[in-house]
């Protein structure tokens, strides 16, 4: 870049630009909201029949280019943001060397070069005569003695002082030069396909797009202000603030992940940020998966004798090499899947919004998906899911979190409801090799504590929300560790189907007196492994026996659970066990059924 190019370059006029890509942005992002939470709501609820269903998986897809078209803008925003950020401070040091130049006597010229006036040294009877230079980006310690060498035999003491300026000249203008080749194929490859869909590479170059931004705008991105490094809720909640709006684009724009899984920022940011990375996550695994398409197991036996089938050579060849990898992806597509459909589900019945306030397909995966914006809710609950839980089987813990929704605000009284599913540890996978352990829970512990801290910071209702910890089979281990260990910043407690919480009474689990609240359903096996030490209580009292949330020494309210039976429906519609749920987590206790 020439020296009139960079004199006349407007920083302002890049950032103009990327204020319209924000404003772009935002109108595809309203739209988005508007499809899934209006448009789409009005349809599932007014219209049904075939032609319905394909109408709304439209504007399903719809939806999906709005949501593309938003995160394109924002990395096109950031982008032209840190290309104008890198330009302005070539400019400056171009600006503050010419005018160290003219204060010194010395003119700097259309090219670059320097004119510096007559003069001579002090001891000196004649005057050397001016001259020109033309100075050279970077040096090196070899370059830089020669120029002093040089400058230190030379008659006139000005041509020190101009080559330096002529230097400082020449790095400006290569910073300039550098920052323009660097960015212009970043800003040419934010361009999307020139069609009418948007596809699982699509998404899979928003990725790649990101991170060359990422790269290009090191310096950009660099001089933002960090979040805190292992900051609580609070420091969370008062770094994002304290952001400008260009701030926070750039930060969701380059670093979703990392903002998505920030406890103290708004459920809106959290969302927005772990959906971008939602998208990207399921369009790499449908792509990775679709490179290892899986063979068929099975094909009759040719001898027609037993066995009636056999299994193929080449699945068996696949499955050595691929199996592993095929089912984690797999498990993933799954669990992504059964997120999309909540999102898709709202309105369904009046179902609220859903908000994804943390996700992650690393090893068992992670999600944190909540029904209604607990920010703004009066009552919140967070339930824990326990042994056997992954992102493959989400499914049926969002559907739990559905069903005490349903049946909370039911109950509510108009007031604001949000339930949640924290699948945010690493839980054990086997109840043989893993659920008699406790270090899965006293791991997981310090991430919930934090969780339930940034609900409080960032909830915006009067009195801070009324919050509810509900534990089921080893979640309610976790929930009694995150006590232990910590503060847990619960109003309630309840736990159901508990093996043990690692404490030996209610007293102890950091809720106020008589706000423990358990349920041990008819033929639940659970209860009883940790009565004898299974289950990962390892708290063990007199006779080797443990004592448990279902136990009367415990001194837990124990709830009825009515046609409930065995470890698993204690979520089903229209039972005691649901209905009591409902009424601890939105504080009608006097409705709740305590065993006789």
């Amino acid at each position: 870049m020439d020296l009139a190019t960079l004199k006349a370059f407007k920083p302002s006029e890049y950032e103009e630009a990327a204020d319209g890509y924000r404003a772009t942005g935002d109108m595809a992002s309203e739209a988005k909201d508007a499809i899934e939470n209006r448009i789409g709501v009005g349809l599932r609820s007014e219209v049904k029949g075939d032609a319905a269903g394909a109408a709304h998986e439209q504007l399903k897809k719809l939806a999906s280019n709005f949501h593309y078209v938003q995160t394109e803008c924002g990395l096109v925003r950031t982008a032209l943001n840190g290309f104008a950020f890198d330009i302005a401070a070539a400019k400056r040091k171009l600006e503050a060397a010419m005018e160290d130049a003219r204060a010194d006597g010395c003119t700097v010229n259309a090219n670059g070069s320097v004119s510096y006036p007559a003069g001579k040294k002090p001891g000196d009877e004649k005057t050397a005569d001016g001259g020109t230079v033309t100075g050279s980006a970077g040096g090196s310690p070899t370059s830089d003695a020669l120029e002093r060498q040089a400058v230190n035999i030379h008659p006139n003491p000005h041509y020190g002082k101009a080559l330096e300026y002529a230097n400082r000249i020449a790095d400006a203008l290569e910073e300039a030069t550098d920052a323009d080749t660097k960015w212009a194929p970043k800003l040419r490859a934010l361009k999307a396909d020139d069609d009418l869909e948007v596809s699982h590479r699509d998404w899979v170059d928003v990725k790649s797009d990101t991170g060359g931004v990422r790269e290009a705008g090191k310096s950009y991105f660099d001089s933002l202000p960090e979040p805190p490094k292992g900051g609580t809720p609070k420091d969370n909640a008062s770094w994002w603030k304290g952001l400008s709006e260009e701030e926070q684009a750039a930060h969701l724009a380059l670093n979703a992940a990392a903002v998505g899984a920030l406890d103290g920022l708004p459920a809106d940011t959290r969302d927005e940020a772990n959906r971008m990375v939602l998208a990207q996550s399921r369009a790499h695994v449908e792509l990775e998966l679709a490179k290892i398409p899986q063979p068929t197991r099975y094909s009759p036996n040719p001898n027609g004798t037993y066995p009636a089938v056999i299994q193929n050579d080449n699945w068996t060849k696949w499955n050595e090499k691929h199996g592993e990898r095929f089912a984690q992806l797999t498990k993933a597509r799954d669990g992504m899947k059964s997120i999309q459909e909540r999102f898709d589900a709202t309105g369904g019945n009046g179902l609220p919004p859903a908000y994804l306030l943390g996700f992650d397909t690393e090893k068992n995966g992670r999600a944190i998906v909540a029904n209604g914006n607990p920010d703004t809710a009066a009552h919140t609950a967070v339930y824990v899911p326990g042994t056997t839980s992954n992102l493959g089987g989400i499914h049926g813990d969002i559907e739990r979190m559905t069903e005490l929704w349903r049946e909370s605000d039911a109950m509510a009284g108009g007031k604001e409801v949000s339930t949640i599913t924290w699948l945010g540890y690493d839980a054990p996978q086997s109840v043989v090799k893993d659920a008699p352990f406790r270090h899965y829970a006293d791991d997981g512990a310090p991430a919930f504590n934090q969780f339930m801290d940034g609900l409080n910071v960032a909830n915006s209702t009067d009195s801070g929300g009324h919050h509810t910890a509900i534990g089921h089979s080893y979640g309610t281990t976790l929930i009694g560790s995150a006590a232990r260990q910590g503060e847990l910043n619960a109003d309630d407690v309840v736990f159901a189907g508990s093996p043990g919480v690692q404490v030996g009474e209610a007293s102890q689990m950091d809720v106020p007196k008589g706000h423990v609240w358990n349920e041990e359903a008819e033929g639940d096996p659970v209860p009883d492994l940790g009565r004898f030490g299974h289950g990962g209580s390892q708290w063990r009292f007199g006779g080797g026996v443990a004592i448990i949330p279902s136990d009367e020494l415990f001194g837990a309210n124990q709830m009825t659970t009515g046609e409930s039976e065995g470890h698993s429906e204690y979520w089903d519609r229209d039972t005691d066990s649901l209905r009591n749920q409902a009424a601890v987590v939105t504080g009608q206790y006097g409705k709740v059924k305590i065993e006789e």
